[in-house]
């Protein structure tokens, strides 16, 4: 029965350093780019768009169709840096137990 208690014991803190990467990830901002850094686009770690900026030469007429297409590449560029960042810290919280396939933890 030892090792069951070591067991559950190992489970409690693999638990708490997930549910602390969850938090971390939650605090977390990623910028991505596109068009040379022309079009930004900030998310949080909950997916959120907290921001766009783009440079001005972008809201001339006939431009609409070019902004449209470097807001999307912005965000895209964004989610996978903060994809990654969501990998980083779940693999770091699971430790040893990482790549073992076990069910809900994705890395």
């Amino acid at each position: 029965m030892k090792d069951l208690g070591g067991l559950m014991k190992q489970a409690q803190q693999m638990q708490q350093k997930l549910a602390d990467a969850q938090a971390r990830l939650a605090e977390t901002v990623v910028d991505g780019t596109s068009g040379g850094g022309m079009v930004k686009v900030t998310l949080k770690g909950t997916g959120e768009l907290a921001g766009v900026e783009m440079d001005e030469s972008l809201l001339a007429p006939g431009e609409g169709e070019v902004l449209s297409d470097l807001i999307v590449a912005a965000h895209a560029d964004a989610k996978r840096k903060l994809d990654a960042a969501q990998a980083d810290l779940m693999r770091e919280a699971a430790g040893p137990l990482a790549g073992m396939g076990i069910p809900g933890l994705k890395f």
